[in-house]
């Protein structure tokens, strides 16, 4: 299986530069929520005009009501990753480095979501970042998802 971070990537700059209190332009957060990774996950409760405005609301200061619970809980997400910039990066350095060839094929993209843990569409598994464990205690570089390695939860969630 093929892995995307695309979004992610993109998601790390966002998290970065909010972090540091620099502007992030309005074309930019359309980029991530125009992206196809997040589209194929969008639905009546949350769509790429719920992304763009809880994004552009963070990083603007700006107070946000969300309109329905998923963004309410995107808003929620990205600001726990500003507020813990150290836990997401327990969480991405070892996204990075994993290997997933060998599950056959399809591919497995890393996405910001919300409420929901993961979607599924022909043979590509679409994962909510938030909902991916690091080992905070022993091994670095252990990830996990519902308590399971997350290689091991791919694996089945494919099967």
């Amino acid at each position: 299986m093929k892995k995307s971070l695309e979004v992610l990537e993109s998601m790390i700059y966002y998290w970065n530069s909010v972090s540091d209190k620099e502007k992030v332009g309005e074309q930019y957060l359309a980029s991530i929520s125009e992206n196809d990774g997040m589209k194929a996950t969008y639905n009546e409760n949350f769509d790429a005009e719920s992304v763009r405005k809880v994004l552009s609301a963070i990083s603007n200061r700006e107070p946000f009501k969300g309109r329905t619970k998923n963004e309410g809980r995107f808003w929620n997400n990205n600001m726990w990753m500003l507020e813990d910039m150290d836990y997401m990066n327990m969480v991405i350095d070892p996204l990075k480095k994993l290997s997933l060839e060998d599950l056959g094929d399809g591919e497995v993209i890393f996405l910001p979501l919300h409420l929901d843990l993961f979607y599924k569409k022909d043979n590509n598994i679409y994962i909510n970042f938030f909902m991916i464990k690091p080992d905070l205690y022993n091994e670095t570089g252990k990830l996990t998802i519902e308590d399971i390695e997350i290689k091991e939860w791919i694996k089945k969630k494919m099967g």
